[in-house]
Parts: C-alpha cells; structure tokens; sequence
C-alpha cells in the first residue's frame, strides 16, 4: 500500500505547487496526516514526510536504497553539469565531496571573515535611506560578490563586472520553472526557439563557462591562492569538473544565502527583543540564525531517488519514486522542538543541536558549504546591525513564495533603512 495523496491531475498538482507551495503543503498535511503522495507532470510520483522520524528513514536510504544526486539530475545537471557534487551519486560523489570538505570546512572558512565584512560593508554603503526597498535584493548583491571574489577568485574588473550582469539571470532563468522543469525530449526543440526561456539559458550559460573556463586556464598558469578555485586547482579535478563544482557553490551560496538572510531580517525586525541582542552577543547571534533557518528554511526539501522499495511509516514505497522531507513541517515537528511554533533562538544554546535541524538537507548528503553560509549569515547581519537602523513599513509577516529553487519572503523583505548615529564618548 502507498501513502494516500490528492487525486487531481499532475499537472494540476505541478501548477498548484508552482503558485501556492506553502498553502497546498499544509492542507495536503492536515488531510493525509505526516506521509502522503504528490505527483507531478513528467515525473515519477513523490512521497513526502513532515516529522524528524520519518526524515530519519528517509536519509538512511544514503547508505544503500536512495540516491540523492538521481533525485536532483533532472532538475539541476543542465545548469550544474554532470560533474557537480549536486548530482553525482556513489564513488564519483564521494571524490568530490573530500576534494571539496577541505577548503569549505569551518576553520578554512573563518579565514574569510574580515573579506565577507569588507564586501558587505562596500555594498551597504550604497543602500537607499528614508524609503522602502527590497533587501533580498540587496543580500543576492553582497553573496554574489562573494562568490566572485572569494570562491570564484577573480579580480579582473572586466570579467567580474560582467559576471555580475550574468550570473544572476543564469540563476534565474536556468532555476525557473520553464526551464527546470522541461522534459529532455523537448530540450533539443526549445533550444532553436531564441525567445524561449531555455534557449536564453544557453546563451547566458555559454557566456559563464568562456569565462570560467578562461579563468581556470589563466589560474593553472599561476598556481596559488587562498580562494576555493586556487585551492581546487591543487587537487586532481579536471578543468570541466571544477567549473561544474563552481557553479555548484554559485547554486548554493548565492540565492539560499541571500534569501536566509533575507528571512534573518523579516523575522528579527517584528522581534525587538531579539534585535536588539544581536550586534554584540555572538553566541545568540548564532543561535537566532540557526533558529531563522529552522522556522524559515530556504530548501524545501531533500529527495532521494529509491533504487530499491522503501518500508516507510507502514507503507511500502516502489523502487523508481522519489522519497523526502517537507523540510517546513519537519522543523515544526513538536516531537523534535519544543514549542515548535514559537521563535525562540535560546533553544541552540540551551539543547544539543537536533538532527532535525536540516536547512542544509541530511544523512550523508548534507550540504558542504553550510559553514561558509553560517559564517556569511552572521557576518552580514552584524555589519548591518552596526552601520544602519532598519525598519519593516508593514509590521504583518511576509508570507513564503517558491522562487526558483527557494521559499521566499513574498514581498522580498521590505525594510527602511536609516544611518545608525555613532554612540558618543566621554
């Protein structure tokens, strides 16, 4: 027997969750209760699970059963490649994810705490005062140089200030739903269609790659430095299999960062008392990040793909579907957080951080630049925090919206921004 689900269409379904994710995900849960059955338009059908006991099940698969890399290679090879640590699975996976662990682990990334402030300080100087304006915008700004300069490494005024106009709508329009979602039969076609979104994707993916290619030439001829591309350069990736890693950290560190960050102010603005222990106290800095990540994660979710039948929560899953948390409702799973609904950072200083805590995915899979995007989270809102007063125009939480690949705030954090007045001395 397989987990009950609505009995619409799948391209209803499909359109359903393109336009009311959150909506449709909640009543699916009141209806079918914490395991229940989706399926959308040219897909295998999607088991989905919303407590920390059943995800537990569901990343057990990673050590035999499930394939996490299966699970997103029809959504993300054409814009990762099929080198990326996204979409491989067993031994090619394994070799990338500890050619890519040392440069991404927490003490080599601390070193790049005083180049993020810098970066974030440099773009917040240019930020509007007295009106209203979209701050995830502003946050994709900040990441986005960061990629450039710190894992990219390129310093060419040239090419950065050309992969700052490409690289955003390489994002968008490779993420969106026209394009992820376009069946490979029909690729071919829509690539001779030049108006079509997939075949502008190609034109802004060719024009990426002769730049990064091009880097990694020049970089190989001058070995050396402190960036994750010269790092990778050093090891035995091929120049295909870097650029593919490449714009996998592009993928992962750019918009999720930026919209976690974009959450991270949403949250904290109707929350005086949190604001205001933010700037110097680093520990709950840290803890109300984590917690802006549990009641807001930015991924939705985490598949596997089942390469064998998967017993789960009494039902019996067919090899060939796809099986993962609906990473919202886990974290508001009263079994794993206490008082799930309220916002309460203490409770990462209080407790041992849960499994259940998976904003970065789990099991094996789980995300290998989660620490440079904690470092990113902490370092931005505090230089925020200590350089402008801001303020939400409406005090009424933004709801979410799916946005390429990541829940975001429906108004896009709208805030106000004033010059904080320099404490004075004695």
């Amino acid at each position: 027997m397989i987990p009950p689900g609505p009995r619409v269409p799948s391209i209803v379904q499909t359109a359903r969750f393109a336009t009311d994710t959150e909506r449709m995900f909640e009543s699916y849960h009141r209806r079918y209760g914490p395991i229940f059955t989706l399926r959308y338009a040219g897909f295998p059908p999607e088991v989905y699970v919303t407590t920390a006991e059943l995800a537990a099940e569901v990343y057990r698969t990673d050590q035999g059963g499930g394939q996490a890399g299966a699970a997103r290679k029809d959504f993300l090879e054409h814009l990762v490649g099929a080198h990326s640590v996204l979409t491989l699975d067993g031994e090619p996976w394994w070799r990338h994810r500890k050619t890519l662990n040392p440069p991404l682990r927490a003490k080599q990334v601390a070193g790049y705490h005083d180049d993020i402030a810098a970066i974030a300080a440099e773009k917040i100087a240019t930020w509007p005062l007295d009106r209203p304006f979209a701050l995830r915008k502003r946050m994709q700004d900040i990441t986005l140089e960061i990629i450039i300069r710190l894992i990219f490494g390129i310093r060419d005024a040239g090419r950065t200030g050309r992969l700052r106009e490409l690289l955003p709508g390489l994002l968008a329009t490779g993420g969106s739903m026209q394009v992820a979602l376009l069946p490979e039969r029909l690729r071919p076609m829509a690539a001779r269609v030049p108006f079509l979104p997939y075949a502008r994707f190609l034109r802004l993916r060719a024009e990426v790659d002769t730049i990064l290619f091009g880097e990694i030439r020049r970089r190989r001829e001058t070995p050396g430095g402190t960036d994750v591309l010269g790092r990778l350069l050093e090891t035995e990736l091929d120049d295909q299999e870097i650029r593919d890693e490449l714009i996998t950290m592009l993928i992962a560190g750019h918009e999720t960062t930026a919209t976690g960050l974009a959450w991270a102010f949403e949250r904290f603005l109707r929350m005086p008392e949190v604001l205001e222990r933010l700037p110097d106290d680093e520990p709950y800095l840290d803890a109300a990040v984590k917690e802006v990540l549990r009641v807001r994660p930015v991924v939705y979710e985490a598949p596997r793909l089942l390469d064998a039948p998967l017993r789960l929560g009494g039902y019996e899953i067919p090899a060939g579907w796809y099986a993962g948390p609906y990473i919202p409702l886990v974290h508001r799973d009263p079994a794993a957080f206490s008082e799930p609904e309220r916002f309460r950072p203490e409770r990462f200083l209080e407790e041992h951080q849960s499994r259940a805590w998976m904003p970065f995915g789990g099991g094996r899979r789980f995300c290998v630049g989660a620490q440079l995007a904690l470092l990113e989270m902490r370092v931005i809102i505090r230089e925020v925090l200590h350089r402008l007063e801001l303020t939400a125009p409406d005090q009424a939480p933004e709801a979410r919206r799916l946005q390429n690949v990541t829940l975001a705030p429906a108004k896009q954090t709208r805030v106000t921004a004033r010059a904080r007045t320099p404490a004075r001395t004695a």
